[in-house]
């Protein structure tokens, strides 16, 4: 005699085969997916390497139905094996052009490095102060620097201070005495960068506000801001984003009557840092499987990759398609 219980366990039953052949489902239309190009010249069977000549377009026809496809060209910034790589060790630079546009005081600008500022207390001027005054500061500055209105770029080697994880601060520390008129600096043209032995070179960081973007090889990227704050008298830098630091003491030796003193800071920044590379989605749930056109902008070799995905309740799934292309 059939109970409740029966028709419940035959239900829960059915179920799972349901689920069990759905997983199936989803799993068989992932591991079928497949790419080959429309052009492959060689002489060998083996080799699946797609030949073009510069400027005409490369076709990938797909195999298969997943979820999402993601392309990789293998140009710098869009290449799969850097795609979660975030530091690499190389040659960090602080490059910056600077102007010292009134003024003789001698000694008036420093530029200072430290991994252990505690950073800006928002509505707490005076604590932080303190933790400038705290932090221990390196000075890096270049011995070139400016001694007139006519403009200077200077180029400053972090790599000894570089730290992968470790943030470092980078500030402008402006003095002046009293007595005599006071310096006016210029600072522009501001970046720091990452050069990789692969001849890859990152930026990291410049004059831009936090919200505004730059490019490396395509991929957005923010640098960290810059605070002002003077320590000593009321001169300050005026930041004005993306364009430039600028800081003027006492316009006369009569207006001189006290020492001054204030900081630039830019935020925090991993000196080992690069851009991971990204790529482009070509595929989604709402489109169909079709064929892949793309043009590549100079010669060279490449290795393509379409990363195809499936998002089930269970599980996501994930598999890789690599192909050579040659542009010539």
């Amino acid at each position: 005699m059939f109970s409740y219980k029966n028709i419940f366990l035959i239900m829960l039953s059915g179920v799972l085969i349901a689920s069990c052949d759905k997983k199936d489902v989803d799993l068989a239309a992932i591991n079928t997916f497949n790419v080959k190009a429309d052009s492959t010249k060689s002489a060998e069977p083996s080799n699946d390497t797609a030949y073009y000549t510069l400027g005409s377009k490369t076709t990938f026809n797909f195999t298969g139905n997943p979820v999402g496809v993601t392309f990789y060209s293998g140009e710098v910034g869009h290449r799969y094996i850097y795609r979660n790589r975030t530091s690499a060790a190389g040659i960090s630079q602080l490059n910056f052009t600077n102007a010292l546009n009134t003024g003789t005081q001698a000694n008036s600008l420093q530029v200072m490095l430290s991994f252990d500022f505690k950073g800006v207390v928002v509505g707490d001027t005076a604590a932080t102060l303190a933790n400038i005054s705290a932090a221990n500061w390196n000075d890096v500055t270049p011995a070139n620097m400016a001694t007139n209105a006519t403009a200077v770029t200077n180029t400053v080697d972090l790599s000894s201070y570089a730290k992968s994880g470790k943030r470092a601060f980078i500030a402008f520390k402006y003095t002046a005495a009293a007595g005599s008129v006071q310096n006016k600096w210029t600072i522009t043209n501001l970046s720091i960068t990452n050069s990789l032995p692969d001849n890859t070179t990152y930026t990291l960081a410049n004059l831009n506000a936090p919200t505004t973007s730059f490019s490396n090889y395509g991929v957005l990227a923010f640098s960290p801001g810059w605070i002002a704050y003077p320590v000593a008298n009321t001169y300050n830098w005026a930041v004005t984003a993306g364009t430039s630091l600028v800081i003027t003491g006492a316009a006369t030796a009569a207006a001189a009557t006290s020492n001054a003193e204030a900081w630039a800071i830019m935020g925090g920044i991993d000196l080992t840092k690069v851009t991971p590379d990204v790529g482009v989605p070509v595929k989604d749930i709402t489109v169909t499987t079709s064929p892949y056109k793309y043009t590549y902008p100079a010669i060279g070799k490449y290795e393509a990759v379409f990363a195809a995905t499936n998002l089930t309740v269970y599980t996501t799934d994930t598999v890789v398609r690599k192909l050579p292309v040659v542009i010539q």
